[in-house]
């Protein structure tokens, strides 16, 4: 079992901040994959990937990171600042 977090609009657009998720996605992608399948909500969420940022077990990750045997993800968007 994987703690998947949301945050800001993503979590917004899901409908909640965390789900506990069972998954044999290889990567990063393939979860993302999963998780739009889920729900209206959740494909909205990951429409446009250029918008969104992961992290696994608290590691920034790109899509194509392997998921082995994290236990958390985490799906935010791009930080800004100044």
């Amino acid at each position: 079992m994987m703690r998947v977090l949301y945050f800001a609009w993503l979590r917004e657009r899901i409908g909640a901040g965390r789900e506990e998720v069972e998954t044999s996605a290889p990567t990063l992608a393939a979860l993302v994959e999963e998780l739009r399948a889920r729900s209206e909500g959740h494909a909205l969420a990951f429409d446009d990937l250029s918008a969104v940022r992961a992290a696994v077990d608290q590691e920034a990750a790109e899509l194509d990171a392997p998921l082995r045997n994290a236990r958390e993800v985490a799906f935010f968007p791009p930080v800004t600042g100044g």
